[in-house]
């Protein structure tokens, strides 16, 4: 897969990620959760080198986000934990709801996301938070000279994949800037990148660490604003790790492995980040990832510090994935203020998902 079709396979962790739990198959949720899970973690299988059996799902396309995982992989801290990992592409109905129902044992998800499935009916939690701030970006191209700040996406069109969250992010950003907050909205159909340059619509959300280094290497130039420096509270993209509860109940020493060799895979990545990228090309050649654009999204993640400050890291005052639950609770909050959560019925619920019952670290050492 192209690297420039990556936005319309991905789903992602906030703008598109989310939509899996809002458009996909919830229904589903509690129908197959009532005939018993598929993949019981609990009696997980062993290959013929007595290493156990484990499933990892994508949460979109492989990318940098992902890289963790392929390097643990790769390097053998897997095998070496005793597991043998398989990992593989996201399902249709989505990584969260796929862990779930047993079909996975771990998944690439964010704390935004369990939350809105835990509302609907899901048991799961995040073990391991990787990104410790947003990277989401909102964007128009940079030709269109009429959109200078967020205030000027009033009246503009959005290319929106129809999540009620992105609508109170960007009318949020909007007001903050001085605008009303109005805007129209067109649902995507191919890339935001060709919604933009066909001129159906005006605006749309990106990531700064992927389609933002996309943009940067080969277009089209973007002009775009993020969420904190336009009022939008907390970290929405907390993206990280996820098992089902009754693993993490009736087999925490698989989740234990797993998440130490992870960990250790993504530390490696962001103390060797070309290294890293060149290891995610081999290991994911279906994608056809160009090993230069890879190495630049890792520049701009250790750059941008988004795994956290490797200072803190190395003296040991931050422990390298540490989920943080104050920084998703506040930009939960915020969803909730906006109305825009809804249970698996599609009723809105006021009260927002607390974080510090949706993660733990009691895996990272």
């Amino acid at each position: 897969m192209s690297i420039f079709s990556r936005h319309d396979a991905t789903a992602h962790t906030h703008i598109v990620g989310k939509l899996i739990a809002l458009f996909s198959a919830i229904a589903m949720l509690f129908s197959v959760t009532a005939c018993g899970q598929s993949n019981d973690s609990t009696k997980a299988a062993t290959d013929g080198n007595g290493l156990k059996k484990v499933t990892f799902m994508l949460s979109w396309a492989p990318d940098t986000n992902h890289i963790g995982v392929y390097v643990a992989k790769n390097k053998g801290y897997f095998k070496q934990a005793g597991l043998d990992v398989d990992i593989v592409a996201v399902a249709q109905a989505g990584a969260e709801q796929a862990v779930n129902n047993g079909m996975a044992d771990f998944a690439l998800s964010n704390l935004t996301n369990v939350g809105t499935y835990t509302l609907k009916g899901a048991k799961i939690k995040q073990v391991l938070q990787v990104q410790q701030k947003p990277s989401a970006i909102w964007c128009s191209l940079a030709s269109n000279t009429s959109i200078k700040s967020p205030k000027d996406f009033d009246g503009k069109t959005f290319a929106t994949f129809g999540s009620n969250e992105s609508d109170a992010v960007i009318r949020r950003m909007i007001q903050t800037d001085g605008g009303k907050g109005t805007f129209d909205k067109v649902t995507v159909g191919t890339s935001t990148f060709q919604t933009l340059s066909s001129g159906k619509a005006d605006f749309g959300g990106f990531y700064a660490t992927w389609e933002g280094v996309q943009a940067d290497m080969y277009g089209p130039k973007l002009n775009c604003f993020t969420e904190p420096d336009y009022g939008v509270p907390g970290n929405a993209d907390t993206i990280g790790i996820i098992t089902n509860t009754k693993t993490i109940s009736s087999n925490p020493d698989l989740v234990r492995k797993f998440t130490q060799a992870t960990k250790k895979g993504y530390e490696y990545a962001y103390s060797h980040p070309d290294d890293a990228a060149e290891i995610l090309v081999k290991e994911a050649p279906d994608a056809n990832l160009k090993p230069a654009f890879v190495k630049k999204s890792m520049k701009t993640i250790v750059d941008g510090q988004y795994w956290g400050d490797p200072a803190k890291i190395n003296d040991g005052s931050f422990v390298f994935g540490t989920n943080d639950t104050k920084g998703a609770q506040r930009y939960f909050d915020f969803i909730a203020e906006e109305n825009a959560y809804t249970d698996s019925h599609g009723k809105v619920v006021h009260t927002a998902p607390q974080a510090k019952d949706l993660a733990t670290d009691e895996f990272l050492k």
